[in-house]
């Protein structure tokens, strides 16, 4: 129930679901929402979800691989999409990216991932658990965890802790001053190796010694810093500056 109350007032809004399973999350959010979509994978889940849902007109089921939905097809009008879902933990941050893709279409997605994954996505610069996919997602979103669950609250039980987060999203690719495509490539470039320094990790793109020195120094970014250490607004100083 968290993790739908998690979504807010749903009653005027479209609902995408990502992996209903046997649809106990569906149950919840059907008779909640203006309108819920449901995209789901397996062939033989999806005509029961169908069967199981006929009776209520809007709900719509979807089989699909998410990886391959056009967020902005499943709008009504302008209105942004609200996301939810317990997603897998191997493609978890390939649906994360494809979220992100939509950030347009979307206004917030509460995602229930393994707790060590959700570490990761919310964790600070200087911290053992912050890299690429933190900074990407915050690039993206505003994080909040809304809790954590045990194995027990599952049944069957599952070997690890599950973390509901929400993400508002609010792309800060304006007030950082960065172009979205180059910047996310500078930051992969940036997190290649993440035991390197980031100027390392820089001059193995080609860029002169003397050019990421320089840069650096500019930025306020001492020499030896690796990209873990360095919030967003630093690492986008450094981009515009080798620009």
């Amino acid at each position: 129930m968290a993790i739908v109350q998690a979504l807010g007032d749903i009653s005027q809004q479209t609902v995408v679901e990502i992996g209903p399973g046997a649809g106990a999350i569906t149950e919840l959010l059907a008779p909640r929402a203006a309108r819920l979509v449901a995209i789901e994978l397996d062939r033989d889940l999806a005509p029961r979800l169908r069967a199981q849902f006929a009776a209520r007109p809007t709900v719509e089921i979807l089989q699909a691989d998410v990886l391959t939905v056009d967020f902005d097809q499943l709008r009504s009008g302008d209105q942004r999409l609200l996301v939810v879902g317990n997603l897998p933990y191997y493609i978890t941050s390939d649906i994360l990216l494809r979220l992100f893709r939509f950030d347009e279409a979307i206004s917030r997605a509460v995602i229930m991932v393994q707790r060590e994954v959700a570490d990761r996505i919310a964790a600070v610069p200087g911290t053992r658990d912050y890299g690429l996919l933190s900074a990407t997602a915050q690039l993206y979103a505003q994080i909040e965890r809304v809790l954590t669950l045990p194995p027990e609250a599952f049944m069957p039980p599952p070997d690890v802790h599950s973390t509901v987060l929400r993400l508002e999203m609010r792309p800060r690719f304006a007030d950082l001053g960065v172009e979205p495509d180059a910047f996310i490539g500078f930051l992969k470039q940036s997190f290649a190796q993440k035991r390197k320094t980031l100027a390392k990790n820089l001059r193995a793109t080609g860029l002169a010694t003397e050019v990421v020195a320089r840069a650096l120094e500019s930025a306020e970014v001492a020499p030896a810093a690796r990209a873990e250490e360095l919030g967003l607004d630093a690492m986008a100083r450094v981009w515009r500056l080798l620009q």
